[in-house]
């Protein structure tokens, strides 16, 4: 036993194994084990504290640069209102980010509740019934319908003992169980003679030993895997690490060649030279950015929970525009989860589903009467999946079953038995004869069959009617449908042994039903969608090859025929991991995978460079969705685990809704993309005004200026940007991908030319304003300048919020005025600037003159500008260089 796991071997060697026998354990031999094992329950590592989390938020890198930012503000310049300023902006960010962080962290507490409460289980030769946390190895456990498994089992008894699996396998039919030992190697979908922890009995009865507890089961292997998986830096995340790490050293540059020329030059004595080197610091960062992006976010977040799409993770809205790969679990995400009836055969022929059927069909009659399928007072069908599924059909074409059950009552039964795989109902017809309705696998119910009703006549049944019916049937189960064979018979009297022998023989074959697992109707055109969008979508299933495939190749996963896209997971189990990375681009369906699998392909992809979204519903999806760069749980099939692990939820369960969360998200990369294009440029042109004053050696502006502008003249535009309308032709586009940054697609260029830009207009305003001054003392001559300089650098920078509403396309081809944030945030900050200088008491408090109309024109004129000259270069880049709008 000690190399051979427990479903390799009969049940008297796992008794023994485990050194019990069937009476159970005694109570005393129960607590050594429990002292020995421990509880039957799920553990976690330790959780860090509120305060830890909160300490945490401080290591990114830009709030770094922000806290050093207020140091210098406060300690140094001593401009103790910016310093708090820019301190509330990081607090307010760090606050957020717990928020979020304490809402993601369920998955290991949703396993833990869906573990059963109590077991059934003998001990000293008695049933008894303990806390589910209290069952130890060996334990004797009794399963019946109903019951939640407790802990992993090697079952040692089964009658007609079912077991719904779904979450832990992605299997969508209950798993018919049995008591032999499987010689080979086995995946957790096959291993028929085992239950698995937290998993539902649906059907029959059973008897089995526990041989494992705890973190010792599948589940437990499964919770092993959530807490030990490392959390993966969204691209935006990245990129904004990338973008503080360039910024503080293009900051630092620049502050010490501003430092080391001027003392060069003898301009001012070292202190006050130190205090200029910080104010260019200080106007070089961006304080707003990290709030800007967390308000976009935010913003994002809210338009797609309308859309039923609920995101858990805030950096995961802008992940998704990145998104290279769809890995999308087959049950209850493709396929609605829900065995329905697609053909039938009957009269020699196929039909399809709609296709209507006579209601004195024995067809409808035989699918309804061998069916321990109950119906709820509000229609809902309990049961068997497979047999609710009958039922439905019956009903949709008008078959009262209840009423002809009640005319035709049940007086005897020969129960489904997975060797004979066939069940039998009798019925008493009322006029002295009855009905023996039988339903079960099509070969099996030929070998008891003589006879065929065709047409409503009953003739012989011939060796080709045989071949033709085993001929259909081979070719609906390669279409991965379920196929059941329905038979009848009509005696004089109940056989006094109703047995399998006594029942089942002589029967008239009445025909097939096939049904499946159906793809979700909207699903198959978000895949050409996704496609089209350059997203490559994968199926990753407990389910069979066959039926994987089928599905697959329904939806355009894959093309018909393309065996070679399949991959099982036994398969993948022979591949190593370094041959699996070099083909892993072959295979866009991977089926009868177990949750490392699962895994294993999620970071497979990623070791391509490439960002992987995962989706899934059960507690099998739960590590490959914490793995996957952004999880998406399904939000009314899905487990408590999944949503737990995920970083966004789909409410409505629709696939289609994960197209339109993929376009949300690129739109809020753009928006982001326009923010810092804004944000980076005017602080551009703020520190080439700066260095370009203190080289030439004029008065230069003060940190209050320039954090006026950032902070309230910059970020109230850069929000508004965050909610633009989505640019045509998004999601024609190809995804980013990971490598891809802020900069990229000409944004750093324009970045570079329009921060120059802005920076040429207001130093010439300066010079404009001490070259034709309105005083003719010195001081007020450039103080005047200076106050020219400060409100052009403010006017320009809402002009040019304007420009970045399209990277490429012309101001004059677009709806300007249709973002009515914008419109706000604009009239806003133009009166934020304007109130610093025309209202009394302002000027002393920003170092500020009143300016003349003349001076306000010389203004308003930089600010025009900047739009003509970005006009200019943006219809060269379309015309002569052949830009993409």
């Amino acid at each position: 036993m000690a190399n051979k796991p427990s479903y390799q071997h009969d049940t008297q060697s796992v008794l023994q194994d485990q050194q019990t026998t069937t009476d159970g354990l005694s109570n005393q031999e129960a607590q050594a084990r429990l002292d020995q094992y421990g509880p039957n329950a799920l553990a976690a590592k330790k959780k860090k504290t509120l305060l830890g989390r909160f300490l945490d938020q401080f290591k990114d890198f830009m709030i770094i640069v922000l806290l050093v930012a207020a140091l210098v503000a406060g300690v140094i310049v001593h401009e103790w209102a910016d310093a708090a300023i820019i301190l509330a902006v990081v607090l307010l960010n760090a606050v957020f980010g717990v928020f979020q962080e304490s809402k993601a962290e369920q998955a290991i507490e949703s396993l833990q509740a869906m573990t059963s409460p109590n077991a059934n289980v003998r001990r000293d030769g008695k049933v008894v019934v303990v806390p589910s946390s209290e069952v130890v190895p060996g334990d004797i456990v009794l399963l019946e319908a109903g019951d939640v498994v407790p802990a992993d089992l090697r079952l040692i008894e089964s009658a007609n003992l079912q077991i719904e699996e779904s979450a832990l396998t992605g299997e969508s039919v209950p798993v018919n169980k049995q008591i032999d030992s499987i010689g080979e190697e086995a995946g957790i979908g096959d291993r028929t003679n085992m239950a698995f922890m937290s998993t539902n009995v649906t059907y029959g009865r059973g008897l089995g030993v526990v041989t494992g507890t705890g973190m010792q089961t599948e589940v437990g292997h499964i919770a092993s895997m959530l807490d030990n998986q490392k959390e993966m830096q969204t691209p935006l995340q990245a990129n904004l690490a990338k973008l503080g790490r360039a910024l503080t050293v293009l900051i630092l540059v620049i502050a010490a060649i501003v430092f080391v020329v001027g003392l060069a030059k003898g301009a001012e004595d070292p202190a006050n030279m130190f205090l200029t080197a910080i104010s260019l610091a200080v106007a070089a960062i961006p304080e707003g950015l990290p709030a800007i992006v967390t308000i976009i976010l935010a913003l994002g977040t809210q338009k797609m929970a309308k859309q039923n799409a609920l995101v858990r993770r805030l950096p995961a809205v802008e992940t998704l525009g990145s998104t290279e790969i769809i890995a999308s679990d087959k049950t209850g995400t493709l396929t609605q989860n829900k065995m329905t009836v697609e053909q039938t055969y009957y009269d020699g022929e196929l039909h399809p589903a709609t296709k209507g059927v006579a209601d004195d069909s024995r067809l409808l009659q035989i699918m309804s009467f061998a069916n321990d399928t109950n119906e709820k007072d509000d229609g809902t069908l309990l049961g068997d999946p497979t047999e609710t599924a009958l039922v439905a059909f019956a009903k949709l074409h008008d078959f009262d079953y209840q009423a002809e059950l009640e005319r035709t009552p049940r007086v005897a039964e020969v129960p489904f038995d997975s060797e004979r795989k066939l069940m039998s109902t009798i019925h008493d017809l009322g006029n002295g004869k009855f009905l023996i309705a039988t339903k079960g696998a099509p070969d099996e119910l030929l070998r008891v069959s003589t006879r065929i009703d065709q047409h409503g006549t009953v003739r012989d049944l011939t060796d080709s009617d045989r071949d033709n019916i085993l001929g259909t049937n081979h070719q609906l189960a390669t279409q991965a449908l379920r196929v059941l064979g329905m038979a009848y018979q009509v005696v004089d009297q109940v056989p006094t042994d109703v047995s399998p022998a006594s029942v089942e023989h002589e029967l008239i074959f009445a025909g097939l039903v096939a049904m499946i697992d159906p793809e979700r109707p909207e699903v198959r055109q978000s895949v050409e969608e996704a496609k089209r969008a350059g997203i490559r979508p994968l199926m990753i299933t407990g389910d069979h090859r066959d039926t994987a495939q089928a599905i697959s190749e329904r939806l355009g996963i894959i093309t018909p025929g393309d065996d070679h896209a399949v991959i099982t997971g036994r398969e993948l189990d022979q591949i190593s991991d370094e041959d699996f990375a070099n083909s892993v681009q072959d295979y866009s369906v991977y089926a009868r995978v177990a949750p490392e699998h699962k895994v294993r392909i999620v970071n497979a992809w990623q070791g391509q460079g490439k960002v992987v979204a995962m989706t899934g519903d059960g507690v099998n999806d739960a590590p490959a969705l914490k793995a996957a760069d952004i999880g998406i749980a399904m939000g009314v099939t899905g487990t408590e685990v999944a949503k737990g692990a995920s970083d966004m939820i789909l409410a409505d369960d629709n696939f289609s809704t994960i197209v339109d969360a993929v376009r949300a998200g690129r739109k809020v990369f753009a928006n982001i993309t326009k923010s810092i294009q804004y944000l980076l440029s005017a602080n551009l042109g703020e520190v080439l005004t700066l260095f370009m004053m203190t080289m030439i050696g004029w008065d230069i502006l003060a940190p209050v200026h320039i954090l006026w502008i950032n902070l309230v003249t910059d970020t109230l535009p850069a929000i508004a940007l965050g909610v633009e309308h989505t640019e045509s032709g998004i999601m024609q586009q190809k995804p980013r991908g990971r490598n891809s940054s802020f900069l990229s697609g000409g944004v750093g260029s324009a970045i570079i030319w329009q921060g120059l830009l802005e920076g040429a207009l207001t130093l010439g305003v300066y010079w404009l304003a001490i070259t034709f001054p309105v005083h003719t003392s010195s001081a007020a001559m450039h103080a005047d300048a200076l106050t020219m300089a400060y409100v052009t650098l403010g006017l320009i920078q809402l002009f040019h919020a304007f420009n970045v509403k399209s990277l490429h396309g012309s101001l004059f081809s677009m709806h300007v005025w249709n973002n009515k944030a914008f419109n706000w945030a604009i009239g806003v900050a133009a009166l934020a600037l304007a109130v610093t200088v025309v209202v009394p008491g302002f000027n002393g408090l920003f170092h500020v003159t009143t300016l003349d109309a003349l001076q306000w024109g010389m203004v308003a004129g930089a600010g025009i500008l900047m739009i003509l000259v970005v006009e200019i270069v943006k219809f060269f880049q379309r015309r002569v260089l052949k830009v993409k709008i």
